[in-house]
């Protein structure tokens, strides 16, 4: 990525030492499992009446995130994604999720 581009506010400095400032990108440590307070419901709003899974409440970085929901598209054999701390499985598998939940630690997991 251009570094000018961050640069664009800042006209002139006379400080021989001033480092410009960088957006400071907040970098959330997953926690722990069984501390993860995963809620999982059936969502039909804007999916033009399909039902799909949504599991939200998850504190923790994009990799872990993207990692919970692959795993977890893959064990119900559907597609999905998962984004903005949301993880989409398509269909109605609000069981089947909070079975293999469990089953992988996450013990303060309901559907609500």
């Amino acid at each position: 990525m251009n570094d000018w581009k961050k640069r664009l506010d800042i006209v002139y400095s006379t400080n021989p030492d001033y480092h410009y400032n960088k957006d400071n990108e907040e970098v959330t440590d997953t926690i722990p499992k069984e501390k993860q307070p995963l809620r999982i419901s059936l969502d039909k709003r804007n999916r033009k009446g399909k039902a799909v899974t949504l599991i939200t409440g998850f504190s923790g970085t994009d990799d872990d995130l993207q990692e919970l929901g692959k795993m977890l598209k893959m064990k119900c054999g559907v597609g999905g994604s998962a984004k903005e701390g949301e993880i989409i499985v398509q269909g109605d598998h609000r069981a089947k999720v909070l079975d293999i939940l469990q089953k992988e630690g996450y013990a303060k997991s309901r559907i609500i």
